[in-house]
């Protein structure tokens, strides 16, 4: 990818095209003192008032940087680099890595007191898109202590549960995460609108004989279908299903695919409940099919193929993409000790923010 410069029009010289870059899209971008401010980054004008025969008068390309001279008099120097980030549409995180049972290493971070603006930080969060999940080591069991934490990165989300909610076995229970049984892999709340995007789970103490908790990567599992049997693959990614919760407080229902894809086919959201989910009346050689596919993915989230397992220990915090990462755990005594853990919710838009501020501040944007 580099810049052409031909009777003062500007291209994008791609490996198998060339792409002229409109005069309009080169001028929002410039960024004067009399155009933008400086603490918000916004424009100071509304772009779509300017004159939609603006012309390039005079271009150029010296060190690293794209002079333009516009004909309505506004002269700007363009990091090229910049400029290749956007044409890229790069994401503030590295490329996923698919994983399954044989991952040698788990992605940990140690905590450190006021490392939510230090390179740690940025680290944690990296390896958090990596994996779709990173375990945070020896934090505060202080019961406050997760709000805290997550607030660092984004905004707590609320919900019917609360702004924590506190995962125990319990007399009276809404769900089945507040008994000690089993739990199947799973991701949290595909009844909602919108999805929690992100989940963290803080262990105040684990002192029970089980109670392991279990990940699993939904979008490895989602490739390994791709490959091995499209057709069911294809229904799982096709078939919207309905997702619902229910107490005596409230209802709720959303719907999606078991497997969402992205423009380019590839996983984009894994919605799975099997406690929840109820698929529509469809044909019945189709719902053959679908029950079919359904039945594998369960069973290959409960595998020793692609299933995770280990235990939390006091102090520790997981905290996983729910949009990919499936999580569960196995079952325990609780006559033997205590098992507590409080959880809550964050966006996506809360973590690539703080990594965008993060690559800012440590002058990383670029590293890529």
């Amino acid at each position: 990818m580099r810049i052409e410069i031909t009777k003062n029009k500007v291209f994008l010289k791609l490996p198998k095209k060339k792409l002229e870059i409109h005069p309009l899209w080169l001028r929002e971008r410039a960024r004067l003192d009399n155009l933008h401010d400086k603490n918000t980054d916004q424009r100071l004008y509304d772009p779509s008032e300017l004159n939609t025969n603006l012309k390039i008068k005079k271009a150029s390309v010296t060190n690293g940087r794209l002079n333009i001279n516009f004909n309505d008099g506004i002269k700007f120097n363009y990091e090229i680099k910049e400029l290749f980030y956007e044409f890229n549409k790069n994401l503030p995180y590295e490329n996923p890595i698919l994983w399954n049972s044989k991952l040698k290493e788990k992605p940990l971070a140690h905590y450190r007191e006021h490392m939510f603006d230090t390179i740690n930080m940025y680290d944690l969060l990296q390896n958090f898109y990596k994996y779709g999940f990173v375990i945070i080591k020896k934090t505060p069991t202080d019961e406050n202590f997760l709000v805290k934490f997550a607030n660092s990165i984004g905004t707590v989300r609320p919900t019917n549960f609360g702004t924590t909610f506190k995962v125990r076995s319990e007399k009276n229970y809404n769900d089945l995460a507040y008994t000690n049984h089993h739990i199947a892999a799973h991701t949290d709340n595909p009844y909602r609108k919108p999805v929690p995007c992100i989940q963290l789970l803080h262990c105040i103490y684990n002192e029970v004989e089980g109670g392991f908790s279990t990940v699993v990567d939904g979008f490895a599992i989602a490739e390994y279908l791709k490959k091995k049997n499209k057709d069911l693959f294809n229904i799982l990614s096709s078939t919207k299903v309905r997702f619902r919760f229910v107490d005596k407080d409230i209802i709720l229902e959303n719907w999606g695919e078991i497997i969402e894809l992205d423009d380019s086919k590839n996983p984009k959201h894994i919605r799975h409940s099997p406690r929840l989910d109820y698929v529509s009346i469809l044909d019945k050689k189709k719902l053959e099919k679908f029950y079919k596919a359904r039945r594998l993915f369960s069973k290959l989230c409960a595998s020793k193929k692609f299933e995770l397992k280990f235990k939390l220990e006091k102090g520790d915090i997981i905290m996983f993409d729910n949009h990919r990462t499936l999580h569960g755990r196995t079952t325990f005594n609780q006559s033997e000790g205590k098992r507590f853990l409080i959880g809550c919710y964050i966006d996506h838009d809360s973590t690539e923010g703080k990594l965008r501020f993060l690559e800012r501040k440590f002058n990383l944007k670029w590293k890529k």
